[in-house]
C-alpha cells in the first residue's frame, strides 16, 4: 500500500506504507542510533513527533514485552528506509509491524531517509503529514502539504499532560528480565526515598533509581511542593518529557519552591525545568540531539561521555545566574548538557544517563544523586 510524508515545505516523499493506516501529523524529526527502536517508539519525549531512524534497515531483531520505555508507543509515526519483515532474536515476541498496530502507529518505508534527514538537518525540524492510500481514494500530496502548514507545532504547547501519570504509583523493578545486570549497581542496603516527577519519564530510569536503593515514588506532573514535602522524601528526581518547557509554568513554580528543601536530580526535561526553576531560558534547536552517540565532555574530570540524547530544546548557556555552575558541554556544538547549583543540592543533565550508550559512562550521576542524598540528611 502507498504512503506518503509531506513536509511542510512543500518536500514530498513516497513510499510503502507498514504498521498501522490513516493519517497522522507531527513534527518530523531523526534520530541516529542502530538499534533501540523500540524503545524510540515507547520513549514519550517523542509525542507528537514523526521519527525517522537513519539506520537503514530497521525490525531485524523484533520487539517484545521488556524493551519498553512506557505503557505504550508513542510516537506519531515512523519511517525506515527498509523495514525487515524477517525478525529473529531470542526475546522477539512481535515483528515490528505487529507492534506499530497493536498501538495504531503508522509506518512508511522504502523512502529515501538520507536525503530526508539532509533536508531536516540544512533547514532544521518542520512540520509533515504522513498518510496511507485507502482503497477508495488516492493520495492528495497538496493536501497532505496544507495539514502539514496548519498544524500548530510543538512551541507554545504543555505535552507533558498528555503523558504523565494519572495517579501517584509505587515503582519497584530493578531491571529488565533479559539477564543482564547494571554494572554499576550500588549496595540496596540503605533505602532513599525518592519522588519522581512523571513528565513523561522512561522506565529505566526508575529501573536506574531502584537499583541504586531508592524506594521511588512517581507523582504526577502537577504534584505541588506541599504535596511532595508531606511525604518527606530524601530526594526529589525530576524526569524527560516531551515538548516545550515553558510553557509548563506550574512544574517550574513547584520546582522552584523545593529548591533548597530536598536534594533535586533532573534528566533532560527535568534539566531544563530546573534551569527555568533558577531563572535561565531556554530556546528551540534547529534539528535537535535525537541518537545514542553524542559526545559530552565532563567538565569536572575533562573526561568524555557517549551518550544517549533525545531533545529539540535546550538551555541558553547565557541566561543562567551565577549561582549555577555549568557541569557537561556536549562536544558537537557546545550546547548545555548539564548544571550544577553552587549552594544548594541540585544539579541535571540534559542527555539519558540511564540508556547506557557507553554502555556504563554516565550511570555515576545516580550514585551522585544518592550522595547528595547521604549529605543532606547529616
Amino acid at each position: 500500500m502507498k504512503a506518503i510524508l509531506a513536509l511542510a515545505d512543500g518536500t514530498v516523499f513516497e513510499g510503502e506504507q507498514f504498521g498501522a493506516t490513516g493519517e497522522t501529523v507531527g513534527e518530523v524529526v531523526f534520530n541516529t542510533s542502530m538499534t533501540g527502536y523500540q524503545e524510540v517508539l515507547t520513549d514519550p519525549s517523542y509525542k507528537s513527533q514523526i521519527v525517522t531512524m537513519t539506520y537503514p534497515l530497521i525490525g531485524n531483531y523484533g520487539c517484545n514485552e521488556v524493551d519498553i520505555e512506557s505503557i505504550c508507543a508513542q510516537v506519531e509515526g515512523f519511517v525506515v528506509r527498509e523495514y525487515s519483515t524477517f525478525h529473529s532474536n531470542w526475546r522477539s515476541q512481535w515483528s515490528l509491524e505487529e507492534y506499530l498496530n497493536k498501538y495504531n502507529i503508522i509506518g512508511i518505508q522504502n523512502i529515501d531517509t538520507r536525503a530526508l534527514t539532509r533536508r531536516l538537518r540544512v533547514e532544521g525540524v518542520m512540520n509533515g503529514c504522513l498518510a496511507t492510500e485507502h482503497s477508495d481514494e488516492k493520495l492528495n500530496s497538496e493536501y497532505l502539504i496544507e495539514k502539514a502548514q496548519a498544524w500548530h507545532g510543538l512551541i507554545g504547547h504543555d505535552l507533558v499532560q498528555r503523558v504523565t501519570c494519572p495517579n501517584t504509583y509505587a515503582w519497584s523493578e530493578r531491571h529488565t528480565s533479559t539477564g543482564f545486570e547494571n554494572g554499576d549497581s550500588t549496595s540496596n542496603d540503605k533505602k532513599y526515598k525518592v519522588v519522581a516527577f512523571d513528565f513523561g519519564v522512561k522506565y529505566n530510569i526508575l529501573r536506574q533509581l531502584t537499583e541504586h536503593g531508592c524506594d521511588v515514588q512517581v507523582v504526577p506532573a502537577n504534584t505541588t511542593a506541599d504535596e511532595v514535602l508531606a511525604s518527606n522524601p530524601d530526594g526529589i528526581f525530576l524526569s524527560n518529557g516531551p515538548g516545550d518547557p515553558m510553557p509548563l509554568n506550574y512544574a517550574t513554580k513547584t520546582i522552584r519552591e523545593l529548591i533548597g528543601k530536598k536534594p533535586l536530580f533532573g534528566i533532560c526535561l527535568g534539566h531544563q525545568l530546573l534551569s527555568l526553576a533558577l531563572g535561565g531560558k531556554t530556546y528551540k534547536l534547529k534539528f535537535g540531539h535525537r541518537g545514542a552517540n553524542q559526545p559530552v565532555k565532563f567538565m569536572e574530570t575533562e573526561q568524555v561521555e557517549i551518550t544517549s540524547q533525545n531533545h529539540g530544546f535546550c538551555v541558553d548557556i547565557d541566561s543562567l545566574p551565577n549561582t549555577v555552575d555549568i557541569t557537561h558541554i556536549n562536544l558537537n556544538d557546545n550546547t548545555l548538557e548539564g548544571i550544577q547549583h553552587r549552594e544548594y543540592p541540585a544539579f541535571s543533565v540534559q542527555y539519558h544517563p540511564e540508556a547506557s550508550p557507553g554502555p556504563h559512562d554516565a550511570s555515576y550521576l545516580f550514585s551522585r544523586f544518592t550522595q547528595m542524598m547521604d549529605n543532606h540528611s547529616i
